[in-house]
């Protein structure tokens, strides 16, 4: 998650691999920055279609969408977000844990 203490840089947008990073206000879509398209089956099971916005998780700073986050499992040692904030403000959420398996899967789901 990213907290209040965003200063918006931007410096974490770039370097998420699947693009679950937006800025403050912006709608999403689980098409942007991965493989799905048309109508897809969630993890958790919603049918939905893949380019289809969503409402913002934050209005005022960057935030992290929890349904495309990885944590950059499969992709990188690190979350990328956390080790290029200069504020220390892309954290753990301690509402969200998954494991590196459900985390990998996430990932397969996303990158076909």
């Amino acid at each position: 998650m990213i907290t209040d203490e965003c200063i918006n840089c931007g410096a974490c947008e770039p370097e998420c691999p699947n693009n679950a990073i937006y800025e403050g206000g912006a709608e999403w879509k689980y098409s942007d920055g991965t493989s799905l398209s048309g109508i897809i089956n969630t993890l958790n099971g919603e049918e939905i279609e893949a380019d289809n916005n969503f409402e913002p998780v934050e209005m005022d700073v960057y935030y992290i969408v929890h349904d495309k986050c990885t944590e950059c499992v499969g992709f990188h040692d690190e979350p990328q977000c956390a080790a290029v904030c200069p504020v220390d403000c892309c954290v753990d959420d301690p509402a969200y844990r998954e494991s590196e398996d459900e985390l990998l899967a996430k990932k397969d789901f996303m990158h076909l």
